[in-house]
């Protein structure tokens, strides 16, 4: 086992197994919630929008602020109490499904409380991975978790569509509220990552300084706001499509949920096929070149999956979001790393919550984006905006700094690295 392998360390198992659990119950989600609310439920395009807008919604809401407070306090703690918080809002879909009492202002009021604590439960696990395996090991550590992600996006998703034909959505659901419950007690063996002491005078610091700190290191740094603006347009594009798919494929198209799973589980298989290759392509043609020519290679394929039909359309559809998604596995790997590796450890909890801000805020934003332009425009003029926008997404990082990249940099020393200003706005 090579000397920076994350698998050497006992608690990023832990953290991996947890996450395992955690990761198929989202994704059996993913396919059932909106499933309840187009079936069991009856809602309109843009009724289906606004649960996809208020599923990620909460990033906007407390995504900076979280990212200070993810720096303060134990960080153990917090991914436990997110996952058990996950799991019991969404056990209370099934158990009112059952009492005949369930209700789109519920559904909507879940996935919005839900969506917080995934706030706190991505950003705490992206910030506390550094701490575990080391600078040495990010590469490594963060491939394995974007090739869980891209495994559990095959099974979760295939499964929730079959979850869905056998049991119904509210059971699977259920399902999906085990998962996390189970995550949660799997953290409880997970010992608490030792943060680095912060200064006296950033303890005395108002939460909006420390804020402010954190959005100045990722936007005042050319690399950091080229690779955020990319990673957006492609949630941006990505959650556009995504929103109409249950739509389009249960209500237009008359396909089964099943095949609606299979569909975005071919994602998850792009995912997984581009977390692998990239330490391997990296390795030949180093980290920018790799993020410049996936996106000049790869990104046009979304415009393949508006051509969503029935018949070979729907194999090419799904061919063009495997290569879309094989970009993004590799951008997942490589920019994470980068960005990780650019953040001194106590900025660590504020860069990933500015980023987490900016990318899920930008899913908040394509999922009300599509949902008013399903109800005004149309279910394929929808997936035509989101399949351009996932065409040119790669645009920001393919003309940035980034692109002449060789390797990762020497490890952030907290003492040198320091944010630069963002411009100064003169009011008017």
């Amino acid at each position: 086992m090579r000397s920076d392998s994350p698998w050497r360390v006992p608690d990023f198992r832990t953290l991996f197994s947890a996450a395992v659990l955690s990761q198929l119950g989202t994704n059996v989600g993913y396919v059932a919630v909106p499933l309840i609310a187009v079936e069991a439920l009856d809602a309109s395009p843009g009724e289906v929008g606004a649960l996809a807008t208020l599923s990620t919604l909460a990033f906007l809401l407390i995504g900076l602020p979280a990212g200070a407070w993810v720096d303060r306090l134990p960080q153990r703690r917090m991914l436990i109490v997110a996952d058990a918080v996950r799991g019991l809002l969404l056990a209370s879909v099934p158990v009112a499904w059952w009492c005949d009492a369930l209700t789109l202002a519920q559904l909507y009021a879940v996935v919005l409380l839900s969506g917080c604590a995934t706030v706190f439960y991505d950003v705490t696990g992206q910030s506390i991975l550094p701490r575990f395996v080391g600078r040495d090991g990010l590469v490594p550590a963060n491939a394995a978790m974007v090739s869980l992600m891209a495994v559990t996006n095959v099974a979760g998703r295939g499964a929730g569509g079959g979850l869905v034909q056998l049991l119904t959505a509210p059971l699977a659901v259920a399902v999906t509220a085990v998962s996390h419950l189970a995550s949660a007690v799997r953290l409880l063996w997970l010992k608490e990552a030792a943060a680095p002491a912060a200064p006296a005078d950033r303890v005395r610091e108002p939460l909006r300084t420390q804020i402010a700190t954190g959005v100045r290191h990722v936007l005042g740094n050319k690399e950091l706001r080229a690779l955020a603006l990319s990673a957006s347009l492609t949630n941006l594009g990505s959650q556009i499509l995504n929103t109409m798919m249950p739509v389009l494929f249960v209500r237009e198209l008359g396909l089964s949920a099943g095949v609606l799973g299979l569909y975005w589980a071919a994602g998850g298989v792009g995912l997984l096929l581009g977390a692998r290759c990239a330490r391997a392509v990296a390795a030949r043609l180093g980290f920018g070149r790799t993020l410049g020519l996936a996106g000049l290679v790869l990104a046009p394929a979304g415009l393949l999956v508006p051509l969503v039909g029935h018949g070979p359309w729907l194999w090419i559809a799904g061919a063009g979001w495997l290569c879309a998604m094989f970009k993004t596995g590799m951008d997942n790997v490589l920019g994470v790393s980068l960005r990780q590796r650019m953040t001194p450890d106590a900025l660590l909890g504020r860069m990933n919550a500015t980023f987490r801000f900016l990318l899920t805020g930008a899913i908040a934003i394509g999922a009300a984006v599509s949902g008013l332009l399903g109800e005004l425009g149309g279910l394929h003029a929808t997936l035509w905006v989101g399949g351009s926008l996932l065409a040119c997404a790669f645009l920001p990082v393919f003309l940035s700094p980034v692109r002449t990249r060789r390797a990762l940099p020497a490890e952030a020393d907290p003492a040198t690295v320091r944010p630069a200003p963002l411009p100064r706005v003169r009011e008017g």
